[in-house]
């Protein structure tokens, strides 16, 4: 095909005969393409839920068009977009800054397909970070009394910077249920996961000295109820009774780095489709 476009497609609905060459049937009105597909019915809530890579050389308005018409009898939740409109992050950040330097070096050699418009802490400490990308930051400071003041802030500056997801790298704030509840399914956090798993202040040193054998992190979409959102990557190290907490501390920043970059990735490129209290993760 001469002058063709790459889309990804996105598609959720009941589970019935019929959904695949609806799709199918669809994209061959429109001399597509597929490039790359993946689909998989959840047993449990009986949703069917598709990704689709695919090109074509006819404009969205005319591909949407005709899904639209062939699949509007399932009554789905579709999405589609050029694969090369990239998601915008926004990124919240407080003192700690190694997840928030490792998405920005890999935002900055390709290996994150997003657009990151701006970042906001509420401490100033990682401003210069930020004028060394060249991206905006806003320092947006919150107590317990200030709080509903700054997140009407914030839904504003996502709202500003057309913003899809939240990214919380290391934000250390407790968001409110109003907050969540507005930006469901659009926020990710990374949280330090142990078995067993260590609330409070210094998580490492607890685990430490409680002797644990493998530490971790999971990247999950935050809920009103505090780290317990649907799960979208995790990943764990093996230690042993010779590392020491500082160790601990070190190997648990390196794992949530990863797992954090992972998860930005996953949903920015649209691989992500929430079922209930899970994921489907289409890797």
């Amino acid at each position: 095909m001469t002058d063709v476009k790459h889309y990804i497609l996105t598609f959720r609905c009941a589970d019935g005969p019929g959904i695949v060459h609806a799709i199918t049937g669809a994209l061959l009105e429109v001399d597509g393409n597929i490039l790359e597909q993946a689909q998989f019915t959840d047993e449990d809530s009986g949703v069917f839920n598709m990704r689709t890579k695919f090109e074509s050389p006819l404009g969205i308005d005319e591909v949407r068009l005709a899904l639209t018409a062939r699949v509007a009898g399932f009554k789905p939740e579709v999405s589609l977009r050029h694969e090369h409109d990239r998601r915008r992050a926004l990124i919240m950040v407080s003192k700690q800054d190694h997840c928030l330097v490792d998405l920005l070096y890999r935002y900055e050699i390709g290996e994150l397909p997003i657009e990151i418009p701006l970042i906001v802490s509420n401490h100033p400490d990682a401003e210069h970070i930020a004028a060394r990308h060249g991206i905006p930051f806003v320092h947006l400071p919150v107590t317990a009394q200030t709080r509903p003041a700054q997140e009407a802030e914030l839904l504003r500056l996502a709202r500003e910077h057309q913003v899809d997801v939240v990214v919380l790298a290391r934000y250390m704030q407790v968001l409110s249920d109003a907050l969540c509840s507005e930006l469901a399914g659009r926020i990710i956090n990374i949280h330090h996961s142990f078995l067993p798993g260590f609330k409070g202040a210094r998580p490492y040193q607890q685990a430490h000295d409680r002797g644990v054998k493998l530490i971790g992190a999971t990247a999950h979409f935050v809920t009103a109820q505090l780290d317990e959102g649907p799960i979208i990557e995790q990943a764990v190290e093996r230690v042993s009774h010779a590392h020491t907490a500082a160790d601990l501390a070190e190997i648990g920043r390196d794992v949530e780095r990863v797992v954090l970059a992972r998860a930005v990735r996953l949903f920015a490129e649209d691989r992500i489709m929430l079922t209930g209290a899970r994921t489907v993760v289409f890797q």
